[in-house]
């Protein structure tokens, strides 16, 4: 089962630091029953060690398991890292890549995601591939920003490759700060976003991408962004540790 399905919503919960294996599994099971009657594609990126318990746990059910980061290696002398086929081997089948927080706190490069990115498809897994600006970066042109990161990160993708990676922008001034994009400004971005992937991919290709918002998702909001023509899905981090919650925003009709 893959999580990119063409204009087919996507909901992905990234819990970021935040809960244990045994934790994990009570969510799981939380969640199943709530999302089971839906035909929207749900995700969890959960910690490196919860990933083969809560994959297990969500055995039988459309809920997938992913990680929240790799190395782009596939192997090798790189203590405290985690490569694609031991996330893959615990159950993972997707892996967000280029998250704010990793290109802020950890000084990940575009190059850099670049070859997470091209590590992932190379090893069967579904990147979402994160971009997005500052407020700093907004008022100074995020228009060339959000096309560097897009262009410098995608390099060496291949057409038929693109429908496998899941594009999520993410507006670094509204993580966690309780901001939210309004739907025009996030359409706008995203509108933006697919006219640059057409320009390099084709605008057949670029149609069929799935882009996902992410910044302050709520059950409140994300019936309002999921109305933009160009908004396929959210990625959704505190509102995604609550299971009820993260329902609430998978059932956003």
């Amino acid at each position: 089962m893959r999580l990119y399905v063409a204009k087919t919503a996507v909901i992905v919960g990234n819990w970021k630091m935040y809960k244990t294996g045994k934790d994990a599994v009570t969510f799981v099971k939380q969640l199943m029953p709530l999302v089971e009657d839906t035909k929207t594609k749900v995700g969890l990126a959960v910690p490196f060690t919860a990933i083969s318990l809560a994959a297990k746990a969500a055995e039988g059910s459309d809920v997938l398991i992913g990680a929240q980061n790799m190395n782009d290696a596939s192997e090798g002398a790189f203590t405290g890292e985690i490569a694609a086929s031991m996330l893959k081997d615990a159950g993972a089948t997707f892996v967000i890549i280029g998250h704010s927080e990793r290109r802020k706190i950890f000084g990940e490069s575009n190059e850099q995601i670049n070859a997470k990115v091209i590590r992932a498809l190379d090893e069967g897994m579904t990147p979402v591939f994160c971009v997005g600006e500052t407020e700093e970066e907004r008022e100074s042109g995020h228009e060339e920003i959000l096309e560097s990161q897009i262009i410098d990160g995608l390099k060496g993708v291949s057409k038929d490759d693109l429908s496998k990676v899941i594009v999520a922008y993410e507006p670094v001034w509204a993580i966690g700060t309780g901001k939210t994009a309004t739907p025009k400004i996030a359409q706008d971005a995203h509108l933006h976003i697919r006219n640059v992937l057409a320009d390099s991919f084709g605008k057949t290709k670029a149609a069929k991408v799935v882009i996902l918002y992410g910044g302050s998702v709520k059950p409140e909001n994300a019936a309002d962004l999921m109305k933009q023509k160009d908004i396929d899905g959210a990625l959704v981090g505190g509102a995604s540790l609550n299971p009820t919650t993260f329902a609430d925003i998978v059932h956003f009709k």
